[in-house]
């Protein structure tokens, strides 16, 4: 099963402090990425693979924040199911020869899972403008589901997302 959910709207835009606008600040911008997994009443459950990233409003990969999968398997044979996660694979996964440091960590139980981003770990090299944020995830003996949530890093801003299986609610919240 692949679901994919669009998300319409740039969410409720928040009051930027001192008037300080996206480029002043560009060095201390934070990004919070909020993930539910949701916990899933089914015969056999495993913890899912989330990854997620940035794209440019045309679908282009921009950066990588994050991705959650079996760091702990023995010969480090999590690596090998990486490729489930279809659309992270395609847009740069498959390119990586090493995981990023601060990139990878282990798979997240259900819940609310916040990750922060500065421009030091995440965010680096991307510029202020409209993208989307995009969370995807794959789970054995279950679906893949990607939920795409607009991205405003020119100001101050939020924005939040729904999954429908695979993930819960999404949201983010950027200071520039």
């Amino acid at each position: 099963m692949f679901k994919v959910t669009q998300v319409s709207g740039w969410g409720a835009a928040l009051a930027v402090a001192g008037g300080m606008g996206a480029t002043a600040g560009a060095s201390a911008a934070e990004l919070a990425v909020t993930v539910e997994v949701p916990r899933l009443t089914v015969a056999e459950y495993h913890k899912p693979y989330v990854a997620g990233w940035i794209e440019t409003a045309d679908g282009a990969h921009a950066g990588n924040l994050f991705v959650w999968y079996d760091v702990k398997m023995k010969d480090d044979g999590g690596k090998k199911w990486l490729k489930d996660m279809r659309a992270w694979w395609r847009k740069s996964g498959r390119s990586l020869t090493t995981m990023p440091d601060g990139l990878a960590s282990a798979t997240k139980a259900p819940g609310r899972q916040t990750v922060n981003f500065t421009q030091a770990n995440g965010l680096k090299g991307i510029k202020p403008g409209q993208y989307n944020l995009v969370i995807e995830a794959s789970r054995e003996a279950g679906g893949l589901e990607i939920v795409r949530v607009p991205l405003n890093l020119t100001k101050a801003s939020n924005g939040s997302g729904k999954g429908a299986s695979e993930l819960g609610a999404i949201s983010y919240t950027y200071k520039p």
